[in-house]
Formats: C-alpha cells, sequence, structure tokens
C-alpha cells in the first residue's frame, strides 16, 4: 500500500504567499507519510483578475514555482504533482495552465496541459478561461511508486473520454478550482463515476473557500477508491487529506467485475 495526500488552499494574488502555504501543507503530507502529493489548481496564483497569472508565467525549465516544487519534492523525497501553474505560451497575452510533477530527487519527469478550457455562465457569475489560457492537446500519463497516474485538471472530469484515452491507469488526479456553484451540484458525482468507471482510485485537490478576487471555490478534497466509495474528504479551508492505495483492492474490483476487458470502443 502506498499513501497519498491532496492538498486543498485558498490561494491568493501573492506568490510568495501561495508558495509558503503550499510548503507547510507538503511538509504536513509528507509528515503523515504520504509518498505523492498533489497540489490544487491555480494553486500558485489565484489573482484579481483573469489576467494576473500572466505576468507570473514561467518559461519551462526556470522560476520561482518550478523551482519551489522539484526543491520541496526533493526535500521531502515525495512524488509531486504541481496542481497548475502558468507556463509562458507563444500567444501574447495568455499562458498554458500546466500540471508539472516531480520525482522523490526534484526531477521534473511529467507534464500535462489542461486540455479542456471552462466556460460558465450564470447570474452574476461568468467564466472563460480561453481569454487567456492556450488549451493543451496531449493526453498526460507518468510512471511513479504507486503506479501509473492519469493527469487531468478541473474542467477535464466533465469529459470521460480523456480518462479513456489514458488506459488503464493505478490513479487519476484532478486538481481543481471548481466554482462554489458547479461544485456543489457536480463535483463528487463526476470525480465518483471517474473512479467507478476506470476502476482505480482518483485524489481530487481543490481550492476551497472565498478568495480575495471574490471568487468562492466548493474545495472538498477527495480520495475516492475503485468500487467509488469516498475515503477521506476535507469541505472547506487550507488542508490535507490522505489516504491509502490498496494494490489488491483494485485487482479485486478488476477481478470480479471485469468491465475494462468487455470495452468494445
Amino acid at each position: 500500500m502506498s499513501k497519498v495526500a491532496a492538498i486543498q488552499m485558498i490561494s491568493s494574488p501573492s506568490v510568495a504567499d501561495n508558495i509558503a502555504s503550499a510548503g507547510r501543507l507538503v511538509e504536513q503530507a509528507a509528515g503523515q507519510g504520504a509518498k505523492l502529493v498533489l497540489l490544487p489548481e491555480y494553486w500558485a496564483i489565484m489573482g484579481l483578475s483573469d489576467s494576473d497569472k500572466v505576468a507570473h508565467a514561467e518559461p519551462l525549465g526556470g522560476g520561482p514555482i518550478q523551482d519551489f516544487m522539484a526543491a520541496t519534492a526533493r526535500r521531502h523525497g515525495v512524488w509531486l504533482i504541481g496542481g497548475t501553474l502558468p507556463l509562458a505560451s507563444d500567444q501574447d497575452g495568455k499562458v498554458v495552465n500546466t500540471t508539472l510533477v516531480y520525482d522523490p530527487q526534484g526531477r521534473h519527469v511529467g507534464r500535462y496541459d489542461k486540455i479542456h478550457l471552462f466556460g460558465f455562465s450564470k447570474g452574476a457569475e461568468s467564466y472563460d478561461e480561453s481569454r487567456t489560457i492556450v488549451a493543451g492537446a496531449t493526453v498526460g500519463t507518468v510512471d511513479t511508486d504507486v503506479g501509473k497516474v492519469g493527469l487531468s485538471v478541473c474542467y477535464d472530469l466533465r469529459f470521460p473520454e480523456l480518462y479513456r484515452a489514458m488506459g488503464p491507469v493505478e490513479l487519476i488526479v484532478v486538481p481543481a478550482a471548481f466554482t462554489h456553484t458547479t461544485g456543489q451540484a457536480h463535483w463528487e458525482v463526476l470525480l465518483r463515476a471517474r473512479a467507478i468507471e476506470n476502476q482505480c482510485y482518483v485524489l481530487a485537490a481543490a481550492q476551497g473557500g472565498l478568495h480575495q478576487n471574490g471568487r468562492r471555490t466548493w474545495g472538498h478534497s477527495m480520495l475516492i477508491d475503485p468500487w467509488g466509495e469516498v475515503k477521506a474528504v476535507l469541505a472547506e479551508g487550507e488542508g490535507v487529506v490522505c489516504g491509502e492505495l490498496e494494490p489488491a483492492f483494485t485487482a479485486e474490483v478488476r477481478a470480479s467485475l471485469p468491465a475494462l476487458k468487455h470495452r468494445t470502443m
């Protein structure tokens, strides 16, 4: 068995403050025995406006956000899946919303650029990530000490074909910043569905509270097992969600209900 952890934050416009918070929470997760730690989407910056993150975009391979993640993974000897950070793109005024993976030696070993960009409008709430983000195009997986991990981000959760394209994985990760409105309605049921249909664990790290920009995020970071049972959850506020991955249980679920083998499309 391997212990994994999801970090829940209420990120601010200050990259320095967010790095300090993330460092404290990752240390807490490692202290509880986690071998793999997941940060939430936008953990490094939740600006007062959508365009604020463009000013903090880093080139791949260097910058304070990436330096922190590499050093933190190495310091604690954990696999660190870095939620998302803004990476520089080839389009003016836009970034790539990217998940980077670091091994316990602090080496960058994996990358996934968020494919599906969130758009939502209801009453006073309106979001359009395509205004400041360039969509990715490649499915992301990475081999770790806890097994093969499928990488996804937030709004990706609504597109089950992405997870099928990963192939069989032991763990799916979902760093997110679900709004309170959409999270309350759909977050848990979508996470449980992805776990059930892919017969694997799902680890979701969320933003969870009221941010300085007025946005309220849903939180409810959680770990779900391959049968769809929620094993651990944190409703709101900063904190850590920890739980065990049990490969024998995954094998049992897949053997007793071999749905992955029964696929015809």
